[in-house]
């Protein structure tokens, strides 16, 4: 039995993350006070997306849900307001990430200005609009299952880690002398305990009632990590550490962590903390 130890979403992509005691699930991952996932995401001024691999100051933009408005906080900057209500008459601009071109809401100059400042060079925002649908690969899904999608998310809806995994790398962090990480460097949606380290990669679903969570693809780690997410500051990468036991060959070696996830079913039902959760095993 696993228990449902947190919950975060990250309404703005690579941007900080807010850790609310429950949300809604959706085809496209998880929502919370009206605000989804991945909803925002930071562009250059040609569309491409931008992650804290390019500007780790990004870490320290943090939202905030207050009655209709997204609030966002920067060092050095007066907090701006992004109104949860979408426009309309927002302008479409064709964004990339990774291999999708997406249509997206241009959320304006006042916003562009604002992003540009708080991560120190020229960029866009963007919102995913509601009439969008961004399918995520079938590589790893399959074609037999529930449709899966998400929005801007890397690939997949839901990012889930043991916190057994997280203590796992610690020891060996402690053993090396190496510093401890928090999980937000790590960025997951869902963190469970309860389950020996690294189980959730040969977890066939996670379930409770009418909630079926499905592990599809191991999550291949880069060097955000590395980032403390509270200075925005670069430090010790450690996929070095990593290295020694989690190269996956199904990823064809890369480093692994962490497991991305799709809904089964229980679309528009509530995850919370403190939930149990049963992980059935693949085997």
């Amino acid at each position: 039995m696993a228990t449902l130890s947190e919950l975060v979403i990250y309404p703005i992509k690579s941007c900080a993350g807010l850790s609310v005691p429950e949300a809604r699930l959706a085809l496209d991952g998880l929502s919370a006070g009206g605000v989804h996932d991945r909803e925002w995401m930071v562009v250059t001024r040609e569309g491409l997306f931008l992650t804290q691999r390019e500007y780790p100051r990004m870490a320290t933009v943090t939202p905030r849900i207050e009655a209709n408005e997204l609030v966002v906080d920067a060092p050095g900057l007066p907090a701006i307001g992004l109104p949860l209500a979408h426009d309309p008459d927002a302008p479409a601009i064709e964004v990339l990430i990774w291999d999708d071109h997406v249509i997206a809401a241009d959320c304006g100059e006042h916003a562009a200005a604002w992003f540009s400042d708080a991560i120190g060079a020229p960029c866009r925002l963007v919102r995913f609009r509601p009439d969008v649908h961004r399918p995520t690969s079938t590589k790893w899904t399959g074609t037999d299952g529930p449709p899966a999608a998400s929005r801007f998310s890397d690939g997949y809806p839901i990012l889930l880690i043991g916190q057994s995994s997280l203590d796992d790398l610690n020891t060996r962090l402690n053993n090396a002398g190496r510093e401890q990480l928090p999980m937000n460097r790590f960025r997951p949606n869902m963190v469970v305990q309860g389950i020996d380290a690294f189980e959730e990669d040969f977890v066939a679903a996670f379930t409770d009632g009418d909630i079926s969570l499905r592990p599809v693809k191991p999550c291949a780690r880069c060097p955000i990590p590395s980032v403390d997410q509270s200075t925005g500051v670069p430090g010790p990468d450690p996929l070095d550490i990593l290295q020694t036991y989690r190269a996956n060959a199904r990823m064809d070696g890369a480093v692994t962590l962490g497991m991305n996830v799709v809904v089964q079913s229980g679309i528009g039902l509530t995850l919370r903390v403190g939930q149990e959760l049963d992980a059935e095993l693949a085997f």
